[in-house]
């Protein structure tokens, strides 16, 4: 069971969070509680296991960004940990995971890149790959948006 507190925590930090010197505090007052009672909070329902995530999503056209890839990669099985941590140290890397190979799809390992144009895109893949020494890749431009929004567990209709 949550508490009333509980709820309106979640219901606070499900939606934007200011872009402030510390957003915790925006957000303890508009609760009417201190921060450091919003970090406990925060704290608890991730110790419980009830907040198992908390991601940020950048908007990034207004950053600059303008071509984002899913690039696929065919990776050793004994390389994934190494060929990761190499991938997900690049700055346009967003995302990094692996994934269960299908027949037809035989890549392993998955990667968001992210640059301003397509040809930035595909140096930086190129550059990765040099890098990891992974040369069996697919890069997958994004053309459209189709959904970005999160789950909303407690909304101001619940009350």
């Amino acid at each position: 069971m949550l508490s009333e507190t509980e709820k309106k925590v979640i219901a606070a930090i499900q939606g934007d969070i200011p872009i402030t010197e510390r957003p915790y505090l925006e957000i303890a007052e508009k609760l009417d509680i201190s921060e450091e009672a919003l970090i406990a909070v925060l704290a608890d329902l991730r110790d419980r296991g009830i907040i198992r995530r908390f991601g940020a999503t950048l908007r990034h056209q207004k950053s600059g960004i303008t071509a984002n890839a899913m690039v696929a990669w065919k990776v050793e099985e004994d390389r994934i940990e190494d060929v990761g941590k190499v991938f997900a140290a690049f700055d346009a890397v967003s995302h990094c995971y692996r994934r269960d190979p299908v027949p037809d799809w035989p890549y392993n390992m998955y990667t968001m890149v992210h640059a301003v144009s397509e040809e930035n895109c595909l140096e930086t893949t190129r550059r990765m790959a040099e890098a990891a020494g992974v040369s069996d890749y697919s890069v997958l431009f994004s053309r459209r948006e189709l959904k970005k929004t999160s789950m909303e567990y407690f909304t101001d209709e619940d009350d």
